[in-house]
């Protein structure tokens, strides 16, 4: 499966494991969903809702674990991905891609600055 060479180098990384664009979209790593295995539930935040940076703001259900996901910025969520909400699989095929779950409009565009770069994310899990 992910094979941790596979890493974006246009997105930002957490200690968490999520990613995030520069446009706001947030997601699970692709390390991060081979380690819960199948995914088959993902519950996320209502449109509207304020995050703090490090808030929970939604759970991962797998066949044999439960992950809390969290916000890697602050901000205001404006786009909940329906496709996860109605077949959460899709995390496990494209964590990159059709798998994101939201997307939020950052409160404060520098906390990017404070997250990963692909290379330093790729050291992190090295090391796990």
């Amino acid at each position: 499966m992910g094979s941790g060479d596979e890493i974006p180098e246009e997105l930002k990384y957490s200690e968490d494991h999520e990613w995030i664009a520069a446009d706001g979209l947030i997601g699970i790593t692709d390390y991060a969903q081979s380690q819960l295995g199948d995914i088959v539930f993902a519950e996320l935040p209502e449109v509207g809702q304020r995050l703090e940076k490090g808030q929970v703001f939604g759970t991962i259900e797998a066949v044999k674990t439960v992950a809390e996901v969290y916000a890697p910025v602050s901000g205001e969520v404006v786009e909940v991905n329906q496709a996860v909400q109605e077949g959460a699989e899709v995390i496990n095929a494209d964590p990159y891609g059709a798998g994101w779950l939201i997307r939020i409009r950052l409160a404060d565009p520098q906390e990017l600055e404070q997250l990963l770069g692909a290379g330093e994310y790729a050291g992190l899990i090295a090391g796990l």
